[in-house]
């Protein structure tokens, strides 16, 4: 483990919330993460989009333009990694941790090979299990709908070695139940950065609801 490594693990393990990013224009990326950042965030994850080639590449320069704008204010993962090529491509860009809706084996010791944090997407037993062995820093339980609390109860029953965190059904009214339920963090996509919302705003203060939005989340998270 890098001395990188190292510091996004523990601000994961501190900050607890990553906010999830998709879908949202290139010309309104700075802006939105600037709102995420006055809302007191400190981890957001850019998606891939894999529709094609040109969406991949525009990721890519969706995280490098957030880096050299924030810098260390913020640490920026990419998420919907599903290879080893997008694993570089987002170590290249100023990725620091990877995070993908599945469990692989290549890009879960392709990504600790080059010091980034790892958190694989799964679901069953089996796939936790063998997400931790190969070498995950964190298991992102996914996808999780209604009553998250009660499937994350479950399965960390047996599994409570292993770090979860929570993607999917978690709202601000459920948050406090969910890491009550055994998790040391949560994704929220939707819930705060809505691409078909965000992309139509056209001021300063429409992102406003953004930060509004993150706020409410770390208001109950802080309180835990």
């Amino acid at each position: 483990m890098n001395e990188q490594h190292a510091i996004v693990k523990e601000k994961i393990l501190k900050n607890k919330l990553i906010v999830i990013i998709r879908g949202v224009d290139e010309d309104k990326i700075i802006p939105v993460v600037k709102a995420i950042i006055d809302g007191g965030a400190k981890l957001a994850e850019i998606t891939f989009d894999h529709t094609d080639k040109i969406s991949s590449e525009r990721t890519v320069r969706q995280i490098a333009s957030v880096k050299n704008a924030f810098g260390d204010s913020i640490e920026v993962g990419a998420g919907t990694v599903l290879d080893c090529g997008d694993v570089y491509a987002a170590k290249s860009a100023g990725a620091t941790f990877i995070i993908s809706p599945n469990t692989d084996e290549l890009v879960i010791k392709g990504s600790k090979k080059l010091g980034l944090v790892s958190i694989p997407g799964a679901y069953t037993p089996t796939e936790i299990c063998n997400a931790y062995k190969w070498g995950a820093d964190f298991v992102k339980l996914f996808p999780l709908s209604d009553s998250p609390a009660e499937y994350i109860k479950a399965v960390r029953a047996p599994l409570k070695h292993i770090p979860m965190l929570a993607v999917g059904g978690v709202s601000p009214e459920n948050t406090a139940e969910v890491f009550s339920a055994g998790v040391c963090g949560v994704g929220i996509g939707s819930g705060i950065v809505k691409a078909s919302e965000v992309n139509l705003y056209k001021n300063e203060n429409d992102f406003m609801a953004v930060t509004e939005k993150v706020r409410k989340y770390l208001s109950v998270i802080n309180s835990l």
